[in-house]
């Protein structure tokens, strides 16, 4: 069984070609940035931590298909010239080994889910890891679920991937898939 990162990446592989462009809105120590270069045309890589972005490019740095942007996912649409987009990753919470007070947010979160939906391609896929065991994380994991269940089914189809017997609120995933 797959674990909740390693099925948002393979949902993302059945999706991405090399022909396609893909976005980490979050890439944190670089892990997901990394596995998308390798699938993608080109990928947009958003942090608003300078530490982050240096661990992205060192862990990235044989790869010249990646754009590094220090800020918020909020504002990936004005870094992203309308470019159609297939693959989304967010991968929330704090930079692990980092500072634990700095964390995604739940509004934050949500408006950039709903920011980038418009430009995601039919058949495109929105993957997005949610850590509820910390406070943040718990709010934004409620914050994102409320905005997700409300968008229209004919639209887009949307999956919740998560542990049921585990302790401790572990990680779950939810996909996002646009269907027209």
């Amino acid at each position: 069984m797959d674990k909740v990162l390693r099925f948002s990446h393979r949902l993302l592989e059945e999706v991405l070609t090399n022909a396609d462009i893909s976005v980490d809105m979050t890439c944190g120590a670089g892990n997901d940035t990394l596995f998308l270069a390798k699938i993608s045309k080109k990928v947009y890589a958003f942090d608003i931590q300078e530490e982050a972005i240096k661990l992205t490019k060192e862990k990235t740095k044989d790869y010249n298909n990646i754009e590094y942007i220090l800020d918020s996912h909020v504002r990936a649409n004005s870094y992203l010239n309308k470019e159609k987009i297939k693959g989304v990753i967010f991968n929330l919470g704090y930079l692990p080994n980092g500072d634990k007070s700095l964390t995604t947010k739940a509004l934050d979160t949500v408006l950039a889910i709903k920011n980038i939906l418009p430009l995601l391609e039919k058949g495109g896929i929105v993957v997005i890891c949610l850590y509820p065991g910390h406070s943040e994380g718990k709010k934004e994991s409620e914050e994102v679920i409320k905005m997700v269940e409300t968008l229209n089914q004919k639209e887009f189809e949307v999956l919740k991937y998560e542990y049921i017997n585990q302790i401790h609120e572990p990680p779950f995933l939810i996909a996002i898939e646009k269907k027209i």
